[in-house]
C-alpha cells in the first residue's frame, strides 16, 4: 500500500478564490489539508502575502511591489474581490488546524517573520511544530536558523544540485522542496538517507501524483488539494 502524500495547499490551493488570500486558505482548511503554503514579502513595516514581485498578474497595476506603499497595495482589489492579507491575519485564521509553510519570497524577510511568529506562538500558547519556513534564498534560511532554531526549515531547490540534498545539512533542514521538473530517484534517496522529508512542487495532475507515490516522496505542493486527498483515500482502500 502506498503511503499517503502529505497534502500542502500551494498558495492556498483554490480554484475559486485568488491565490494567497484568506478565502483560499479557508477553503483548503475545509477540505482537511495537512498544510497550507504561502508567500511573504516584507514591504515597509508589513508582512504581506503575495507571490509575484511585480503588479499585473494577481494584483492590478504596474511596477514592482517594492515601489508601492503597503497601504496602496492593501487597497487593490483582487479578481475574486478579496484584498491582500498579512502574515499575522493568516496565523490567526489557521491556529493549529494545519501546518503553515511560510515561504520567504522577498528579500530581508527573516527578522520580521521570526519576530511575528515568536510573538504569535507566545501569545496563543502554540507550538513551533505547526510551522515551517522555506526559501530559495538559503542565506535567509541560515539567518532564520539563528533567530528561531526550533522552527522547521524547508530548502527550496529550483534545479538538480550536483551534491543532491547536501545543502540541507548546514541549514539543519527538515525537508527539501524540489521542482517536479528536476526530480530523480537519487535525489530522493539521498534526502531520505539524510533524514529529510521530500516535498515536491507543484504537482497537479493525477498521473504525476501517482508517480510521486511510486517514487516514495513524502508530500506535494498542489493547486488541487482535493485530488491529493482523494488519491490518499483510494490508496488506503487498496
Amino acid at each position: 500500500m502506498s503511503a499517503p502524500l502529505f497534502c500542502i495547499a500551494h498558495r492556498g490551493g483554490s480554484q475559486i478564490h485568488t491565490e494567497n488570500t484568506l478565502e483560499a486558505f479557508t477553503e483548503s482548511l475545509s477540505l482537511g489539508v495537512d498544510a497550507i503554503e504561502l508567500d511573504v514579502w516584507h514591504l515597509g513595516d508589513e508582512l504581506l502575502i503575495t507571490h509575484d514581485r511585480r503588479l499585473g498578474k494577481t494584483l492590478p497595476g504596474q511596477g514592482r511591489l517594492a515601489d508601492h506603499h503597503p497601504q496602496h497595495l492593501r487597497s487593490l482589489q483582487l479578481a475574486c474581490g478579496a484584498r491582500l492579507t498579512s502574515l499575522q491575519a493568516v496565523l490567526e485564521l489557521l491556529g493549529d488546524q494545519a501546518m503553515l509553510n511560510i515561504e520567504l519570497k522577498g528579500p530581508h524577510c527573516e527578522d520580521e517573520v521570526a519576530s511575528v511568529l515568536q510573538a504569535h506562538v507566545n501569545d496563543h500558547g502554540l507550538s513551533f511544530d505547526h510551522y515551517i519556513v522555506s526559501s530559495f534564498d538559503h542565506h535567509q534560511l541560515y539567518r532564520f536558523k539563528q533567530l528561531l532554531p526550533n522552527v522547521k526549515r524547508g530548502i527550496l531547490e529550483a534545479g538538480l544540485p550536483l551534491n543532491y540534498a547536501a545543502a540541507a545539512e548546514e541549514l539543519e533542514g527538515y525537508s527539501i522542496h524540489p521542482n517536479i521538473d528536476f526530480l530523480n530517484q537519487p535525489l530522493i534517496d539521498d534526502a531520505h538517507r539524510r533524514g529529510l522529508k521530500v516535498w515536491v512542487y507543484t504537482v497537479n495532475d493525477i498521473d504525476d501524483l501517482q508517480r510521486m507515490q511510486e517514487l516514495e516522496v513524502d508530500g506535494v505542493f498542489t493547486d488541487y488539494p482535493e485530488r491529493v486527498i482523494a488519491l490518499n483515500k483510494e490508496a488506503s482502500r487498496r
